[in-house]
């Protein structure tokens, strides 16, 4: 599809760099296993799966978009599908932020975690509906879209880590002394 033929190497770079994050997120948690802080579980719904939601979703459509499409319609659907199931997810993620007692959310985290979340998946949809009649400026939208996505997993995966590190380690080799 010709519309998408001038982002192959944005989708490929940013599609691997989501790859890569995924599996740093599953070395990260290996490693935090060892050493789990009290009601991880209850948190981890809240926390920890919606960044492997967003990297997931950066690298599906990452490579959604690097797909042999036949119609810009096709594509569009696809991505407009991806981006209200993110907004359901991210919904659903903000009512278990509300509900958990494992850690309490401060205003960041619900910009991080509620806030942008929706409104990123939020832009996919809204480029769909644009994309029949303003396509570049709709591939435009996609694009800063995944980015938002991509950055928001990034900042979330820093942000329980070092919560971990300086919260729940710390806490606990205080505890031991």
């Amino acid at each position: 599809m010709p519309e998408f033929a001038e982002w192959e190497s944005f989708y490929v770079i940013v599609g691997a760099a989501a790859g890569a994050l995924i599996g740093l997120q599953f070395v990260v948690l290996t490693l935090i296993a060892e050493n789990p802080p009290p009601r991880a579980a209850e948190a981890g719904a809240s926390f920890v799966t919606p960044t492997i939601v967003h990297f997931s979703a950066v690298l599906l459509l990452s490579a959604g978009l690097r797909a042999p499409w036949q119609a810009m319609t096709s594509a569009a659907a696809f991505w407009g599908v991806v981006g209200l199931c993110g907004s359901a997810y991210s919904v659903i993620v903000a009512r278990r932020m509300r509900a958990q007692g494992a850690y309490q959310p401060d205003a960041e985290d619900w910009v991080y975690f509620g806030f942008l979340p929706v409104a990123a998946y939020a832009m996919l949809p809204l480029s769909a509906l644009a994309a029949s009649s303003h396509a570049h400026e709709a591939a435009f939208g996609v694009a800063a879209a995944v980015l938002l996505l991509l950055f928001i997993g990034i900042r979330n995966a820093w942000d329980g880590i070092a919560y971990h590190v300086f919260v729940n380690v710390l806490k606990g080799r205080a505890d031991r002394r």
